[in-house]
């Protein structure tokens, strides 16, 4: 029986259950996005702008060529997590052994198909001349090195759906700081540019994945990993998958969708992709309490249906909504008053740090919405309906962002109409969640 250990989260405080998870995954993820962060401010800095953009403007690919595979982690997360909390052990294994099993086929396709495409892709985005050579680098050595990124989120996931958060703490922060360390030696003392943060990039996530696999490797506990039973079971597989790829086209669509978006700030020249990557970068890192916290409710989520705690589930809902919408309208006001301080991290060039402010003024107030579409969407997913977020970010996030944005460039060149196409969509988004919340049993109550 594993009722009584003290990671499961069906009993107790609420409040102290999602928070006490959720604190070692955002100090993970600050410690996660350092990766490019100090990739884009060691380029910005002492390369020039050229390899900031080039840096900044490549994220939408990796995150496209990643995003079906990843988001299948998704998928296995509330499916171990939901065994865990009905005390399913053999259930829990089979499934901790399969997602494994994924990663390393995943791992193997998306070093292919990352350095091959890329150069295709990057041409469709129309990537200026001056910028071109310097993401494909970045780009294909990135993916070169990416099987060390997919091993490492399999097992993050798999201890976090276990209700351990602490551990993948820990190895990010050695990998990042390592990685820290190696940008700086590889770019100013070596003189390696945009190639130099790549190899820096692959250098803490191969660091990060082996600290972690030595744990599932050599623990005493449930979810040791054993070499031998690494392979598909095909209903565990089967119950992944549903929940996994809807997550997974969700992910991947949304960032073609942002590879077109791209495209469209790429043809306002390379100060324009440096001030719009660097702010990206920005609101990514000063999200992470948000995005942490949606992560702690999966789990939460998926651990309490599992136990058939129906009123907890409800009660960590509202208490999730209120959480992150005041921490996302804090965030949203700092970013509106000190971006151009904070931009001026990241470049010194008037044009970049203007277009970088333009874009933190109009995202900025709205965040507040952003955070409500991200609670929901994890509570979804936790309990099981991945379809619905799936639908809903093709919709809004895909569909209405690229349609708003080549209609509206056509009648006026304003890179300011690509940014108001973000909030528009976090309000559809936002609207369409809480009617399905209220309307709908998504949780299958009797």
């Amino acid at each position: 029986m594993i009722k009584d250990r003290k990671k499961l989260m069906t009993d107790g405080s609420i409040s102290k259950n999602i928070i006490t998870f959720a604190i070692p995954i955002f100090l993970g993820t600050i410690f996660q996005e350092l990766y490019n962060v100090v990739d884009s401010v060691v380029v910005g800095k002492f390369v020039n702008k050229e390899a900031l953009a080039a840096v900044t403007s490549s994220g939408s690919l990796c995150n496209m060529l990643v995003g079906l595979f990843m988001g299948t982690f998704v998928g296995a997360g509330v499916v171990i997590s939901k065994y865990y909390g009905a005390d399913d052990i053999k259930s829990v294994r089979k499934a901790i052994h399969t997602s494994i099993a994924f990663a390393l086929l995943s791992s193997i396709l998306l070093t292919g198909l990352g350095y091959y495409l890329t150069p295709q892709i990057l041409l469709l985005m129309n990537t200026p001349e001056t910028v071109y050579e310097g993401a494909k680098a970045y780009v294909q050595i990135y993916f070169l090195g990416i099987g060390s990124l997919v091993m490492y989120n399999c097992s993050a996931g798999i201890l976090r759906a276990l209700g351990d958060s602490r551990h993948p703490l820990y190895f990010l922060i050695i990998s990042s700081i390592l990685n820290i360390i190696v940008d700086l030696i590889l770019v100013i003392v070596f003189h390696f540019g945009v190639k130099g943060v790549a190899y820096a990039t692959i250098f803490g996530q191969t660091v990060s994945a082996i600290l972690a696999y030595r744990i599932l490797l050599t623990t005493d506990d449930i979810y040791k990993v054993n070499i031998k039973e690494i392979s598909f079971d095909k209903k565990i597989f089967k119950e992944i998958l549903r929940i996994g790829i809807p997550s997974g086209i969700q992910s991947s669509v949304t960032s073609i969708s942002n590879v077109f978006i791209q495209s469209s700030v790429n043809s306002f020249g390379a100060a324009a992709m440096a001030g719009n990557g660097a702010f990206v970068k920005i609101q990514s890192f000063m999200f992470k309490p948000i995005t942490s916290l949606a992560l702690s409710l999966t789990t939460y989520t998926s651990q309490n249906l599992g136990a058939g705690e129906f009123d907890r589930v409800k009660k960590g809902t509202r208490f999730g909504i209120s959480t992150m919408v005041i921490l996302a309208t804090l965030i949203g006001v700092f970013l509106y008053v000190f971006s151009p301080s904070i931009l001026m991290m990241f470049s010194d060039d008037p044009e970049v740090i203007k277009v970088g402010v333009m874009r933190a003024h109009l995202i900025a107030p709205a965040l507040g919405i952003l955070a409500i579409t991200h609670c929901m969407s994890s509570i979804f997913r936790g309990a099981g309906r991945a379809i619905l977020p799936m639908i809903v970010m093709l919709t809004c996030f895909c569909f209405f962002r690229v349609t708003f944005i080549t209609i509206a460039l056509k009648f006026n060149h304003d890179i300011r109409l690509v940014f108001a196409a973000y909030p528009i969509s976090w309000t559809m988004s936002t609207l369409i969640f809480v009617i399905y919340y209220f309307k709908v049993n998504w949780m299958n109550e009797k």
